[in-house]
């Protein structure tokens, strides 16, 4: 094994301690906002069970913005994030706005002891195909797609939706869609 002197390691250190410190500021904005989707491809479909056991589309928003998050109740920026998805669903009119949570590998059970009643619906990918199609990466991951069928905003990692950013991103795209 190959030491390090003992100058170099703490020099390595200090030099990942301001690398890290420089990052915090971008990583802090970045973390209240969404990005946008390069070239606002299709949104993959998207048809499971609500927690009525009923399959719903993503295809029947079609003409609304729709916020869809990918989460599982084991992941604890999901469950933090979980109650804003709820506020944000009541800043918008319902012609104009959907919020749907997509539960990630977990069965009715486990999300309806976490999540008894949310205003927004619930999906269950229980085999994580949906996840798959999706891209997604890890959890939670939300994207917005927009009135029409396009991925339009991305986060990756916990949010707060009812954010004044995320809300003025979400009313501009709402916007450019009446135009």
């Amino acid at each position: 094994m190959t030491h390090l002197p003992t100058e170099r390691r703490g020099f390595l250190a200090a030099a990942a301690g301001l690398a890290l410190l420089s990052a915090l500021p971008a990583v802090r904005a970045q973390g209240r906002g969404m990005s946008p989707v390069v070239g606002v491809p299709p949104a993959p479909t998207l048809a499971l069970p609500d927690m009525d056991g009923k399959i719903i589309d993503l295809a029947r928003y079609r003409g609304k913005l729709v916020l869809v998050n990918f989460w599982a109740t084991w992941c604890p920026p999901c469950r933090t994030e979980f109650p804003s998805l709820g506020r944000v669903r009541k800043l918008f009119k319902s012609t104009e706005f959907e919020v749907i949570a997509v539960n990630v590998g977990e069965d009715m059970e486990t999300v309806f002891s976490f999540a008894a009643t949310p205003a927004f619906p619930v999906l269950f990918d229980r085999d994580a195909l949906a996840m798959a199609r999706w891209q997604i990466m890890g959890l939670p991951t939300t994207l917005v797609v927009d009135r029409q069928g396009r991925l339009a905003l991305r986060a990756v990692g916990g949010r707060e939706f009812d954010d004044p950013v995320i809300v003025a991103q979400l009313r501009e795209l709402i916007r450019q869609g009446r135009t």
